[in-house]
This record gives structure tokens, C-alpha cells and sequence, in this order.
């Protein structure tokens, strides 16, 4: 049996996701929630806790005040209901938290902050100087200016990003549920919760759903993408139901609150978490049986003889998404050669690249040092060459 109070005793940074089921109702934002979230952060920073807070809700805010029934379509509408619902939004934090007499700082932030080094580390640095100065940042998306090309996806998303950017020592979802089932307990009533998940693989994901609620974007599959990310990196994760009061005091007590994901032993090196879980990827590669068993069990770079289909338009060092013959994916890498490059020597051996190309810059279409298996870890992946 897992000892959740020795595993959380020594975490001193935590980063804490408040979804949009939990935060809003039929009236908007839900304000009971929400000062009830806000004390208890306020009570893990008198503990010497510090707390980041990544916050869904400004469309669904924005959706009460213009008085809309349901997300609009069209990305300039939800990107004006993110506008007019954001301001609502950090009012009621600022509120709530002045209450306990403690400050909050908002920061927007799209995924293209991740990719770029400059904007990554003074992201970074303002949050380890809002936390210095015992201030709460509340970080969400900037879905006003995003795009589909520089979106997270997802707060959940956004959120694994977060603890790993600011070297967290734990991850909190909170959302409108209890945790993870093994089935829907929307609709099975003998659905189980699962208290701890020892290892993220692919009959983990089946249990859960991708449908998100009437206000999010993500469902619990997203979740439990974002816990696998944080556990790659030696970071534990949870699922808790945030409507429950005094969820974050229970936690921290060790209760057995939630859905716990545990940290794994053998993680990702920095530099291939980045390839696999930072970096956007701009296309993706069909690959054979064969090339996928030589990445995933022998820890081998990918040929352009294993390589079948070449999806999307993409440039030399762009990342890349490899999925098998049942179109699951398998690992992410960075590129040598162009999706038109590819196209012309899919299929072909190493030796025939400077034939087809007239000239050859690598052998491999993506080195094993620029690839990271996502489906388990392969030999090597753990250690950055």
C-alpha cells in the first residue's frame, strides 16, 4: 500500500490546475468554489507551500456575461468571450485571496513561450520572483492571441508544462470529479474509483474519456496525458474532485483523495522530455513493424527504409509525432530532413539517400539522441548523450 503522506511530506512547490467543471455552474463563475480554493492555497503558503495556479474559466466567465448558452465556434468569438470572461476571472481570485490578506499575479502565456528560450526562461524567472514575494501566480492561456499552431491544447496541458518548467514536486488536477474510473461513472453506476495509477500505459488511457464538460476543453484522457508528463519527470500527480471541501488539505494529509500517479523511477533526461512533451510537432511519420520494434526495444535511430507515410509540411529540426501501422503513436523526434525530403526517400535505404537527393546529411531521417519513445521508454531515453 502506497504511504501518500511519507511520498508528499517533502514536496514544497506544487502546481495546482482548477478546471473549468469545477470552477463554473450554471450562473457563471462559481464563487463558492473559488474562495474556497483560494483559502485553502492561502493555507499551503502558511505551511511554507509555495503554490502555482493554472486557472481555466475565463471563456466559460465570458459566456455568462454576454449572455451565451454554449462556446462559440469561430476562434475570433472565443478568443473575445476569453477576453471579456479573463478580467472576471482574476477579480474573483484577487477577492478571494485578499481576504487572507495575500496578493495574486495574473500571467498569460501560449505554448509558442515554451519553444522559444528567451521568453521560457523569463516566463520562468517571473515565477520564481512572484514566489519569492509570497504572490500566488495564476497562470492560464492566452486564448486571446493563440492559434491553433501555438495553443496547449488544454489547461491540463498547460499545467504538466508548468511543474516541469518551474522544478515542482507535485501536480494537482482538480476538476469535477473524483478522480480516475475504470469506467464512466456518468453513466455505470458500478463504475470504481482507482486510487493509484503505478504506471501510465495504454490500458490506463482506454479507462478514460476525451469527451470534455459543457465549459472545458478537455476530458479525463487530457488528464492523464498531463499526469504522464509530470511522472516521466519523477514528479507524483493527482486527480481530485475540487468542489470538495478542504480537497487540498486532505491531500496533503495523505488521505486517499483522488487518484494518485506515481512518479516513475526510470524518467526522460531533460532534453528528450523537451522533444517529446515541449516542442509542438509540425507533422507525423507512418512507420513499419519493424523500424517501430527497433525504436521501442532496441533503442535504435529511424531509417528512411522503415518509414511509410509522411503527414504534413515540415522543415529540417522541426518534431515530428511516429505512429505505428495501427496509428497509435509510438515516439516524437527531431528531424534531418524536410517532409518533402522524406516524401522522395520513404521506403529506401541509407545508402540510396544521396542518389534521390543528391546529397545525404545524416543516415537517419531522426537520431536516437533527438528521439524520445513515448509508448514506455526505450533503452537510452533516460540519458541524454
Amino acid at each position: 500500500m502506497i504511504d501518500r503522506n511519507t511520498l508528499l511530506k517533502p514536496v514544497k512547490r506544487v502546481v495546482i490546475k482548477a478546471g473549468s467543471g469545477m470552477l463554473t455552474g450554471n450562473d457563471g463563475l462559481n464563487k463558492r468554489v473559488i474562495n474556497n480554493l483560494s483559502k485553502d492555497i492561502c493555507g499551503l503558503r502558511e505551511k511554507g507551500i509555495e503554490v502555482v495556479l493554472v486557472s481555466s474559466g475565463a471563456i466559460a466567465s465570458g459566456l455568462k456575461k454576454l449572455g451565451l448558452s454554449k462556446r462559440p465556434k469561430s476562434i475570433s468569438k472565443k478568443q473575445a468571450t476569453a477576453a471579456v470572461g479573463q478580467s472576471s476571472l482574476m477579480m474573483a481570485y484577487e477577492k478571494a485571496f485578499s481576504r487572507y490578506g495575500k496578493m495574486v499575479a495574473q500571467i498569460l502565456i501560449t505554448s509558442d513561450d515554451f519553444n522559444n528560450r528567451r521568453r521560457y526562461l523569463n516566463a520562468r524567472n517571473t515565477i520564481f520572483t512572484l514566489l519569492s514575494w509570497k504572490i500566488t501566480p495564476i497562470i492560464n492561456e492566452n486564448d486571446t492571441v493563440a492559434f491553433d499552431e501555438i495553443k496547449f491544447g488544454d489547461n491540463d496541458n498547460l499545467s504538466a508544462m508548468v511543474a516541469n518548467m518551474t522544478e515542482s514536486h507535485l501536480l494537482i488536477n482538480l476538476t469535477d470529479m473524483d478522480g480516475l474510473f475504470d469506467k464512466d461513472p456518468r453513466t455505470h453506476k458500478d463504475a470504481r474509483l482507482i486510487n493509484v495509477v503505478e504506471k501510465i500505459n495504454s490500458d490506463v488511457l482506454r479507462y478514460a474519456g476525451s469527451d470534455p464538460g459543457t465549459m472545458g476543453t478537455g476530458g479525463m484522457a487530457s488528464k492523464i496525458k498531463a499526469a504522464r508528463k509530470v511522472t516521466l519527470r519523477g514528479i507524483p500527480a493527482v486527480i481530485a474532485n475540487g468542489r470538495r471541501k478542504g480537497v487540498l488539505e486532505n491531500i496533503f494529509k495523505g488521505e486517499e483523495v483522488g487518484t494518485l500517479f506515481m512518479p516513475q523511477a526510470i524518467t526522460f533526461c531533460g532534453r528528450k522530455h523537451w522533444i517529446a512533451f515541449s516542442k509542438a510537432p509540425k507533422g507525423r511519420l507512418i512507420i513499419d513493424r519493424g523500424a517501430a520494434d527497433a525504436l521501442k526495444k532496441k533503442g535504435k535511430s529511424l531509417l528512411p527504409s522503415g518509414i511509410r507515410e509522411v503527414i504534413g509540411n515540415f522543415i529540417r529540426g522541426d518534431s515530428v509525432i511516429l505512429l505505428d501501422n495501427d496509428n497509435r503513436e509510438i515516439a516524437v523526434g527531431m528531424t534531418n530532413y524536410s517532409s518533402d525530403e522524406i516524401k522522395k526517400i520513404k521506403g529506401l535505404k541509407s545508402s540510396e539517400i544521396e542518389g534521390m537527393l543528391g546529397h545525404k546529411d545524416h543516415d537517419e531521417v531522426i537520431h536516437r539522441d533527438n528521439l524520445a519513445v513515448t509508448d514506455g521508454i526505450a533503452d537510452g531515453d533516460f540519458k541524454c548523450q
